[in-house]
């Protein structure tokens, strides 16, 4: 089983323990997204000396603020690392009041841009932004040619089709288990098919109200996702493996 997108730097895990664990459950290769230049670096050691691990290093627009003169070219040196299989976690979030758009959508381009050189796929962050990333992503096609993860996707079913055409694949994670997590079901269960992905977006959205999230989770979110969609559990399992390695192409070349 996959996790594309889980965080550890910073995030309290104790290892070998939890990585013991995650390997105990089954779960073969994590994908350590980045959302600071430094725990893009961190993921980037970590998938040095873990078999099974990946790392992609971005910016998220919720860390734009302090960041160095030269942060652009930090993540372009972390993305050329044989183990980085993409770029991001980079997106859009207007989540909270007194965000500066235009620097977010900014440093999305630029980082857009660098995948695109970089002949790299992209995991994006999209949240309480539909309408702007879909604009976005639409004006600037032409650099979406190697992929791009919805993560967590968030928007529903409705806009799966128009994200779709562009070339995205979506990943579910804890919020398709939730009680409230309806809409998110339902778009988990509309997925085409060559398009679905898990993850956890470790250490946050456990399945398990108040509990830590971890990759090890994975084998719960498989299983709420056969439920949703009226399919086998190993079918979802390995079309997941083949959608990762499809997207994430670094993966079936290691």
């Amino acid at each position: 089983m996959i996790d594309v997108h889980a965080h550890f730097a910073g995030e309290g895990y104790s290892f070998p323990e939890e990585w013991e664990r995650i390997r105990a459950a089954g779960v073969s290769t994590v994908i350590l997204a980045g959302d600071t230049v430094a725990h893009s670096a961190w993921h980037k050691e970590f998938a040095e000396s873990h078999e099974g691990a990946y790392f992609t290093a971005g910016v998220h627009p919720s860390e734009l603020e302090n960041l160095s003169r030269g942060w652009l070219k930090e993540i372009e040196a972390l993305a050329r690392h044989p183990k980085c299989v993409g770029v991001g976690e980079i997106g859009l979030d207007y989540h909270y009041e007194n965000t500066d758009k235009a620097a977010q959508k900014a440093a999305f381009l630029a980082q857009l841009e660098l995948a695109d050189s970089l002949s790299l796929p992209v995991q994006l962050h999209s949240r309480d932004c539909a309408a702007d990333m879909l604009a976005l992503l639409k004006e600037h096609a032409s650099l979406l040619k190697h992929g791009f993860l919805m993560h967590c996707y968030s928007h529903g079913k409705e806009m799966m089709g128009e994200f779709a055409a562009l070339g995205a694949y979506f990943s579910f994670g804890g919020t398709v288990c939730f009680k409230n997590g309806r809409r998110v079901a339902e778009s988990a269960a509309a997925c085409p098919e060559e398009r679905l992905l898990t993850e956890t977006d470790s250490p946050y959205l456990s399945p398990f109200r108040g509990e830590k999230n971890s990759p090890a989770n994975i084998p719960v979110i498989v299983r709420r996702l056969a439920e949703v969609r009226g399919a086998d559990g190993e079918r979802i399992k390995a079309v997941v493996r083949r959608n990762a390695e499809t997207l994430f192409y670094k993966l079936a070349e290691s």
